[in-house]
């Protein structure tokens, strides 16, 4: 065996050991994975994450999901995953990370802005709603900040498996290359597949895209579709980001939620044809030059 294969596998295996691997993209910006549910953040705490951003040494995660995080809809649950694994080879010219996602937390009602099938869970929240239309003295909070003070939040418990999903990052240069692999789910195809590329709305404000769109913080949106054929989010002078390409056969949407001790995430994410074996696509990382 040469002595540059056995360094390959040497750094191969040493990674498998460790729970968090840093990945250089410049002086001001590096990518971060986690084997566990780190950095803990608001109501996610306990999902895994995809790579997370760090920016100057901060993590600009905050309670977003991170690049390339799967959650699958089915008729009567939703599946995350709360475990994983990860490894790392390495290249002349990339680093590719392949990180294990057991699919072993089901949410109970709601997700993204996406309304899981719960009845009871509906029935509580349409009554919440005449509560606080009836009652003008709490019309200082929002409706979304009303309905959270009052309890209702998502929440990811543990189940058995339905699988796993492999998700591999090709980084080379400013570029993440992603190819999420399916074929290892253990129940039938779900109704929808949902790929997350979310950070810390309280770092990138700004979205824009190839239409020249431009849209500050609140305007973003709750869950919007994205027609433009690229669409970024950067912070709020349009310096350091991320760029998202549409996929054909998929659905492309942009999202933001702020809520101080709540919510911090904003993202651009794919809904994916389910039938699909895998779904590939990249992500530019954008001012790392800063």
């Amino acid at each position: 065996m040469s002595s540059a294969m056995q360094l390959e596998q040497s750094d191969y295996y040493e990674q498998l050991k460790t729970e968090k691997y840093t990945i250089p993209i410049s002086n001001s910006v590096t990518l971060e994975v986690y084997s566990n549910t780190k950095p803990f953040n608001l109501k996610i705490a306990n999902l895994q994450k995809g790579l997370i951003f760090i920016y100057r040494g901060m993590e600009r995660i905050g309670e977003g999901t991170g690049f390339g995080f799967p959650a699958l809809i089915y008729p009567k649950e939703t599946f995350f995953s709360g475990s994983s694994t990860f490894s790392v080879k390495k290249t002349d010219n990339s680093i590719k990370i392949t990180k294990e996602f057991y699919m072993d937390r089901t949410a109970r009602n709601k997700f993204r802005n996406v309304h899981l099938e719960n009845q009871k869970a509906h029935t509580f929240i349409r009554h919440l709603t005449d509560l606080y239309q009836k009652n003008r003295h709490l019309r200082f909070l929002s409706l979304k900040e009303f309905i959270v003070n009052m309890g209702v939040e998502s929440t990811f418990i543990e189940t058995n498996p339905i699988g796993k999903l492999s998700v591999t990052y090709d980084i080379s240069g400013y570029f993440i290359n992603i190819k999420v692999d399916f074929s290892h789910l253990k129940r039938e195809r779900p109704q929808k597949i949902f790929i997350l590329n979310e950070q810390s709305a309280s770092f990138f404000r700004k979205y824009s895209d190839s239409q020249h769109t431009s849209l500050i913080e609140g305007q973003i949106g709750a869950w919007d579709p994205v027609d433009a054929e690229w669409a970024c989010l950067t912070d709020l002078r349009g310096k350091v980001g991320y760029r998202l390409w549409n996929v054909n056969g998929c659905v492309l949407r942009r999202g933001r939620e702020i809520m101080k001790n709540r919510m911090d995430w904003v993202g651009l994410d794919y809904e994916v044809i389910p039938h699909r074996e895998t779904f590939e696509y990249k992500i530019e990382i954008l001012g790392a030059h800063g």
